[in-house]
């Protein structure tokens, strides 16, 4: 029984912060705040085209949609634009001065159909059953628990509602990203979603995958 436990306490610790390489510079407001310049380079849009990821998202008037891992709040004023008036956007991130910083653009940009959420590395804290779309946008590779993180994504989805991953190839930046694409999609299917279709390049040379609960 002992060694039965051990082994499990050894897999568990395993599983536990994945992302830590990914995440070493966010572990200080100072590293935040380099990564906050870059987040917010006005030059971003020529590489991540928001526009393209909008369409492709299917995002429609009235719809109900989560930003995960927002940071600066980049994609929030698409977001805003695509759901109208009628529509509601999440901005979730779980550092607190992110949030201070996409506050500020919130505000300045009026964006009143946006709400912000700190969440934690588990749960994004997203009210249940209220989504019809979730973007995680260049972060699932910072996510440090993934099962525990899609499992409560899962959570706040209506049903038919799409979870939508884009990210770098890991061939790309080896020393950064955990999962190549397809590695992704295997990781994120094992906990009970369904691939729904996958685009190999996006924006910055990235890849689109999309979700539905199984």
């Amino acid at each position: 029984m002992r060694l039965a436990a051990a082994l499990l306490l050894s897999a568990l610790a395993a599983w536990a912060q994945v992302a830590a390489d990914a995440n070493k510079g966010y572990q200080t407001s100072e590293g935040r705040a380099k990564v906050a310049k870059g987040l917010d380079n006005p030059n971003r849009d020529k590489t991540q085209k928001p526009e393209e990821i909008i369409e492709l998202m299917r995002i429609e008037p009235g719809m109900s949609v989560a930003d995960i891992g927002t940071g600066t709040g980049y994609m929030l004023p698409h977001l805003s634009r695509a759901v109208a008036a009628s529509g509601k956007v999440y901005g979730e991130d779980i550092a607190s001065d992110f949030l201070d910083r996409t506050r500020a653009r919130v505000s300045q940009d009026k964006l009143a159909n946006v709400t912000l959420v700190l969440g934690n590395e588990k749960d994004p804290k997203l009210p249940a059953g209220s989504l019809d779309r979730i973007l995680i946008l260049d972060v699932y590779h910072h996510f440090d628990y993934p099962a525990q993180m899609l499992a409560n994504l899962g959570r706040a989805m209506k049903p038919g509602a799409h979870l939508v991953i884009v990210d770098y190839y890991k061939k790309d930046r080896p020393d950064h990203i955990r999962l190549e694409r397809d590695d992704v999609a295997k990781e994120v299917e094992s906990n009970g979603y369904r691939l729904l279709s996958k685009v190999d390049h996006t924006g910055n040379n990235q890849y689109m995958l999309t979700f539905e609960k199984r």
